[in-house]
């Protein structure tokens, strides 16, 4: 008789034919009564051995756990006590110039072990956030700004407080708003004024650094006073442009901008290259606009004859600059800091002719910080005489 296979779920092969009983009935039952015995011990070890795979990844973990803690303690002498981190501006700005400047100060002064770095980034606006938020140890910021920051102004900070700044060094440098136009296009249009040239018929190409900086929040403030928006100006076929600073003196010369808005300290760089290299017009701020700036915290001060295009002083508002620190930063290091800056003046000023004319003595003094002292800060001033000891 022919046969054919027959394959089982078990895995047994056995022949049968293909009607009527299963030939060997008895032999392959109790070939499968072993296997299902073979299944049940596989079972088991299986079970076994998932319980065992288990522990054993718990003890890996436990092992790891117990490795890490190891690590963290056998090197936790070699992480630096203290760490500065310094918020200046972009490459070529004189915030810059401070940033690295100091640098070189608190690296022969501060304790060894201490890490300082500079932040090439950030800006008047901007450097409060990056202190408050402690990406930043210490940053420069503008007294108006360090104001701004810590009452949450609508304008600048959309009302948020930034309640964790405090103030280390004031008085370092006056920064006055300054607005340059082109002569070619003050010849073109026969606007000769801010309030012409902002409010007139001409369609006008103002350029100013991006956000985060001082500029653009007091450039709508001005708007603002004046009746117009960056909206209006739009409308009138004008144009705001904020680009980097390297950017302004080319775009200025071509002929690309017309009316330049900036915060400057003498001899700020960028302001000096693009009366180096253009012809313009140093334009005043309207009695109006100032008096409205000073709402804002904005000191009225003229700009003194300096710059090459200046006939007279430019009516103009100070912003101030102010080191800030964050609240955090222990009192030793905030003295150490300002003990740094206060008797290294002339080395200071040779870093940049702005902070020439700084005075110590009076940087603690409220209406040069904005905000309130740093205790290490305080106690610097305090033992020089320079304060009145709070009691």
């Amino acid at each position: 008789m022919k046969t054919r296979h027959m394959n089982f779920s078990d895995g047994i092969s056995t022949s049968a034919p293909p009607h009527g009983p299963v030939v060997g009935r008895a032999s392959r039952l109790s070939s499968i009564c072993v296997h299902q015995k073979k299944d049940r011990r596989d079972a088991l070890s299986c079970e076994v051995h998932g319980r065992n795979a288990r522990e054993r990844a718990t003890w890996l973990r436990h092992v790891a756990t117990i490795r890490f803690l190891a690590i963290a303690l056998l090197f936790a002498s070699f992480v630096r006590a203290d760490e500065v981190r310094i918020a200046t501006m972009r490459l070529g700005t004189s915030w810059y110039v401070f940033g690295a400047t100091l640098y070189k100060l608190l690296k022969d002064n501060l304790p060894a072990g201490t890490r300082v770095e500079v932040i090439a980034k950030g800006g008047g606006v901007g450097n409060p956030v990056l202190v408050n938020s402690g990406k930043a140890s210490i940053a420069l910021a503008n007294v108006a700004s360090a104001v701004w920051a810590r009452d949450g102004d609508a304008i600048a900070y959309e009302g948020k407080k930034h309640e964790n700044i405090r103030a280390l060094v004031g008085g370092l440098n006056s920064v006055w708003y300054i607005v340059l136009a082109r002569e070619e296009f003050v010849a073109r249009t026969g606007q000769d004024t801010l309030e012409k040239i902002l409010l007139g018929k001409e369609p006008v190409r103002i350029i100013m650094k991006p956000r985060g900086s001082t500029i653009p929040v007091i450039a709508d403030m001005i708007f603002d006073a004046l009746g117009t928006s960056r909206a209006r100006i739009a409308a009138n076929g004008g144009q705001v442009l904020q680009v980097d600073p390297q950017q302004i003196p080319d775009l200025f010369r071509d002929g690309r901008a017309d009316v330049y808005f900036e915060a400057a300290p003498l001899g700020h760089p960028t302001v000096t290259e693009v009366t180096l290299t253009s012809q313009v017009r140093f334009l005043e701020l309207p009695e109006s606009v100032i008096h409205k700036l000073t709402r804002h915290g904005l000191r009225p001060s003229a700009l003194p004859k300096f710059f090459k295009g200046q006939t007279a002083p430019t009516p103009s508002v100070d912003l101030g600059t102010v080191l800030l620190a964050h609240k955090a930063l222990s009192d030793e290091l905030a003295y150490l800091i300002t003990k740094t800056i206060c008797e290294n003046k002339t080395v200071m000023g040779k870093g940049h002719k702005a902070w020439a004319k700084f005075q110590p003595e009076v940087a603690g003094q409220p209406e040069n910080t904005g905000i309130l002292l740093h205790p290490g800060a305080r106690r610097y001033y305090e033992e020089k005489g320079w304060l009145q000891a709070q009691r």
